[in-house]
């Protein structure tokens, strides 16, 4: 027998993800489209940001994209002065990311308006809350 109130229950969360995510995006989606880019842009940034040094090749499995689907943004910003390449020192034909001063001013702006957004919503709701939703965060984005 199907549980209507879970139903009921499951697509609230649905919409409460939807409303939420919209607004964690917002204010770096409106920073991004001042300068001509978009989300990608951002995820990459935010990845070449917390591994300075990556391989393509390792930003295409954290970002489970295709090389042709990483291949235009990230020339985007490698054209912006946001991202540089280096020759890899073992492997010369891997190439290695940083993001630029001007992409880590960048990125840091971006992440700072979500980092914001998350510590006035985990202060109000509370380190318990934090916790469940660091685990249900956990659960959702695992492989698999």
């Amino acid at each position: 027998m199907i549980d209507l109130n879970r139903q009921a229950r499951l697509h609230e969360a649905i919409e409460l993800f939807f409303h939420a995510y919209r607004a964690f995006t917002a204010p770096p989606d409106r920073i991004l489209e001042a300068r001509g880019l978009g989300r990608v842009h951002h995820r990459i940034l935010y990845f070449v940001a917390r591994s300075p040094g990556t391989t393509v090749t390792a930003l295409l499995g954290v970002l489970g994209v295709s090389k042709q689907a990483l291949n235009g943004p990230l020339r985007q910003l490698v054209e912006a002065g946001l991202v540089g390449t280096a020759t890899g020192t073992h492997d010369k034909r891997s190439k290695l990311l940083s993001l630029t001063e001007a992409g880590a001013a960048l990125e840091a702006e971006l992440s700072g308006t979500q980092m914001a957004l998350l510590e006035e919503a985990f202060t109000a709701a509370g380190p318990d809350a934090e916790q469940a939703w660091r685990a249900l965060m956990g659960t959702l984005g695992a492989p698999g």
